[in-house]
């Protein structure tokens, strides 16, 4: 056997192998179902998590239509003042302060950020978990559930989001207290 076709040999051999994985690679992305969650949502600080299914039904709501809402809400500026005062409020209030001892505050800002944004319609996918999940051991009771709210309420009149705006996003987001009320 000549140079020439050991060469020729290894480089069909090298050529087939590669087809292979990019084919592998391709077809995995066509059906490929639910991914699980990796950090590359992730914001830095945040803390790991255990591995769940990534699905924009875990909001716990469907998105408006049409793009008023978002607008209202004075898009994702608007919604990150939202959520960060809503929290920093919650957070600093003796009735709701022990819920978020031991909470990982940039991961909850962000994925809040992201449900509202998707809620709203405001194009985001929602990266977190479910509402039960994410609720399970944190063992919210109603009062806490009303004073989360109130807080909420606050930070959107502070936004300037109209009061009946601000009820039409809390009529969406109020299933979600059985999932999130846990005693």
């Amino acid at each position: 056997m000549t140079a020439v076709s050991v060469n020729s040999k290894h480089s069909l051999a090298f050529a087939s192998a590669t087809l292979r994985i990019a084919l592998l690679a391709a077809l995995s992305v066509l059906v490929a179902g639910p991914v699980l969650a990796r950090d590359s949502h992730a914001m830095p600080g945040e803390e790991a998590v255990d591995p769940y299914v990534v699905s924009d039904d875990n909001a716990g709501a469907a998105p408006f239509e049409g793009q008023a809402m978002w607008a209202a809400f004075n898009g994702g500026d608007g919604v990150g003042r939202i959520v960060d005062q809503m929290l920093d409020l919650s957070a600093a209030d003796p009735r709701t302060a022990g819920i978020f001892v031991a909470t990982d505050m940039v991961r909850l800002r962000r994925t809040l950020r992201e449900q509202f944004c998707y809620i709203l319609n405001g194009g985001c996918a929602y990266t977190g978990r479910s509402m039960a999940d994410a609720h399970d051991e944190i063992g919210l009771q109603p009062a806490d559930f009303s004073t989360l709210v109130e807080h909420l309420q606050t930070a959107m009149t502070t936004e300037g989001v109209p009061f009946r705006t601000q009820n039409r996003f809390l009529a969406r987001l109020a299933p979600m207290r059985s999932d999130t009320v846990t005693r």
